[in-house]
């Protein structure tokens, strides 16, 4: 038996659960986070699920700071309105893991999941390696969509681009959504760095859809090499926000007048344009369908519940505080005038943030924006993430202490328990908002669910 085999507890059986096969995976590698394609390329082709995706499907691969989750979302539903099987492959997940792999928008089961574990397991131990957690769940959905046959993969890439698994599938139509400064330890701590990494998932002759005015020279040196057509906001696409309801998208072919849809426009836009720039058929009803009924938890997501406004989004870099903020402030003037015109009695609404990070995040950054915001901000209540790297509730405290004044400050030992407290510690015509990253959002929302 080889030292990889040995080092790794006994494969689940053919009776364990997911949570079981979840659990396993997590425990086989030596790190969570193992950048490379070495390990992973050689259990991918005996899976066969490279030359599935090249022979049988159309692949787009988002890569970017911020924003994959929605433009991976708009360009699946899109897809699918226009009568694809399509694939759609996300990460995180915000309440369970089938949330990452999906089919025509529903998620696989828990037993197609265990399957597909088992399989990549088994190639996993007859090509004698061990992998990440990440590398062995993103072979699985890759895995369930050669299998399903899907006629569209869309493609979100976990961590950079040049050496995420992801990477191991050529795409047809590759998106960078940004490119901000995150993940410095593993991608650099430059732009030009970063975005060398994040356009490493160009292939020769493809299509770039470039979702930011400013790009590094970085990224115009990759898609030269690739002899790559490029198309960028603000140059080759443009679009506009005409009123609540509808905005205005155009590019040198087409000028189109759209529903406006649940979540933000420059992520639509860009999920658009690589529609477009695809050699599939979508037409302008499938397009209009697919925004009136996209929507992705956890992305600028208001709802009401417990008879409060709730607003979730899973920001957790400068640059995402930015997107909820420019969509924040609207929200706001929208809650607060709904309640002035309800409650002429009632004490002024105010904004009560529900709040934890990741200890490797700049946490500072992120409360320095929301703070300097202008918005009314009236109380922070945090605690630390059930997750192995997550912030400690003392130094949250003592990043916002530099900023508000403690009496705003509200701590508590589990996010459940500040979930309680902030519903107990409002007013129906307060918008509550919880935000700073994907486990804040998921455990507030399971508490909620409670």
């Amino acid at each position: 038996m080889s030292d990889s085999q040995a080092s790794n507890p006994a494969s689940p059986n053919d009776k364990a659960d997911l949570t079981e096969w979840l659990d396993y995976m997590q425990q086989i590698h030596v790190s969570a986070i193992d950048m490379g394609l070495s390990r992973v390329l050689p259990v991918a082709e005996a899976l066969g699920v490279v030359q599935s995706a090249k022979d049988d499907a159309y692949v787009f691969t988002v890569a970017g700071t911020n924003g994959k989750g929605s433009t991976t979302a708009v360009i699946a539903q899109m897809c699918q309105a226009a009568g694809y099987k399509t694939a759609l492959y996300q990460s995180p997940h915000l309440s369970a893991f089938n949330e990452r792999v999906r089919i025509n928008g529903e998620m696989v089961s828990d037993q197609t999941l265990i399957e597909a574990f088992s399989k990549v397991e088994a190639a996993r131990l007859q090509c004698d390696l061990t992998l990440s957690f990440f590398e062995m769940t993103t072979l699985a959905a890759l895995l369930i969509f050669a299998e399903a046959d899907c006629d569209v993969w869309v493609l979100e890439v976990g961590l950079g681009g040049r050496l995420d698994v992801v990477n191991i599938i050529d795409p047809d139509m590759a998106v960078i959504t940004n490119i901000g400064i995150d993940h410095v330890d593993w991608l650099g701590d430059n732009v030009e760095d970063i975005g060398r990494e994040k356009a490493g998932i160009l292939r020769n002759g493809i299509p770039l859809i470039y979702g930011a005015t400013d790009m590094p020279t970085s990224v115009q040196q990759a898609i030269d090499k690739n002899q790559a057509t490029c198309y960028q906001v603000g140059q080759d696409f443009h679009y506009r926000e005409i009123d609540a309801i509808t905005w205005q998208y155009s590019n040198a072919a087409v000028t189109l007048q759209l529903p406006r849809p649940a979540l933000s426009l420059t992520n639509t836009a860009n999920a658009l344009s690589a529609v477009l720039a695809s050699s599939l058929a979508v037409d302008i009803a499938a397009i209009e369908q697919a925004l009136r009924t996209v929507k992705l938890a956890g992305r600028f997501d208001y709802r009401e519940l417990e008879n409060r406004h709730w607003l979730f989004d899973v920001a957790h870099n400068e640059q995402g505080v930015e997107f909820l903020l420019a969509q924040l402030s609207p929200l706001w003037q929208y809650v607060a005038k709904q309640n002035s015109d309800e409650q002429t009695n009632s004490a002024p609404a105010t904004i009560k943030m529900l709040f934890s990070m990741l200890a490797d995040k700049d946490i500072d950054k992120v409360v320095q924006r929301l703070t300097e915001s202008g918005l009314p901000i009236s109380d922070w209540f945090i605690a630390e993430i059930d997750y192995p790297r997550a912030a400690s509730t003392q130094q949250l405290q003592g990043i916002l202490s530099n900023y508000v004044d403690s009496a705003q400050i509200h701590e508590f030992k589990r996010l459940s328990e500040a979930t309680q407290a902030v519903i107990n510690g409002s007013q129906p015509q307060d918008l509550i908002v919880v935000c700073g990253s994907f486990h804040t959002i998921g455990e507030a929302l399971a508490a909620l669910e409670k």
